[in-house]
């Protein structure tokens, strides 16, 4: 008898996870995407939208009769993390966080933590005039109302129209970015300052390394608090966990 594993998606480690998971023996592989970036990762067994708060959750891993849950959403996407915990242990069900390492400031950067968008925006003026803004498109209403900043705009799927821009330049692109390509875009805008938050993982690193070989300031946003659990750090040790069952 198959056991079915929900992965909750949205992240690189999650499509790997699942293009893995669907290998093993006795396993069935569900995925679940939020829905903000349209192009699917895999097409097979995989949803895209939101399930209706932690009700809705419950319902569908009833419905679907899920096994195993496991968690692989971004680190900042802080209320599904809540929702699933809630659910899983509603249930009764095992569930397990795929959660990549975060970036640490090293030697030459130099980098501001906060809290959350809303302070990186509200200190923006007194640090920047011309900032590489990395933060996805849900949250750059922040910034609509900094004012005397030129904002270039980087984010993989253009923003729906009724959201009004910084003012600026929008930039659409995939990563993974490396540093010298970054460094050539901080140098070509005169960049003083970036915006982002702590993703971890490599893809989007170079951004990084490039502010630190450019001594130009990083505006750094702290990830939210996780959420109890079991937790690994990497696809190898995701699988390891399901194989344990």
């Amino acid at each position: 008898m198959s056991l079915i594993v929900l992965i909750l998606g949205g992240t690189q480690e999650a499509a790997e996870l699942a293009k893995t998971a669907i290998n093993l023996p006795n396993i069935q592989v569900k995925m679940s995407l939020a829905g903000r970036i349209s192009q699917s990762i895999i097409s097979e067994n995989c949803r895209v939208g939101g399930f209706g708060g932690v009700t809705g959750l419950i319902k569908y891993l009833q419905a679907e009769k899920i096994d195993l849950l496991i968690d692989a959403t971004h680190p900042f996407a802080a209320k599904i993390s809540e929702n699933a915990a809630i659910a899983a242990g509603t249930l009764g069900l095992p569930r397990l966080m795929l959660v990549r390492r975060g970036w640490e400031a090293t030697m030459g950067d130099k980098w501001i933590e906060v809290e959350n968008i809303q302070t990186a925006a509200a200190i923006l003026p007194s640090l920047a005039k011309r900032v590489f803004l990395t933060i996805g498109r849900q949250e750059l209403t922040a910034f609509t109302q900094v004012e005397n900043i030129w904002f270039l705009m980087r984010m993989i799927e253009k923003p729906s129209p009724d959201i009004i821009l910084p003012k600026g330049l929008l930039l659409l692109d995939r990563g993974p970015f490396d540093q010298e390509s970054e460094k050539q875009l901080l140098h070509e805008y005169n960049i003083d300052t970036v915006v982002s938050k702590n993703s971890g993982g490599d893809a989007t690193y170079g951004k990084i390394i490039a502010a630190r070989e450019l001594g130009v300031k990083v505006v750094m946003v702290k990830r939210p608090m996780l959420q109890e659990g079991k937790r690994v750090e990497d696809v190898e040790a995701a699988l390891k966990w399901i194989k344990e069952f």
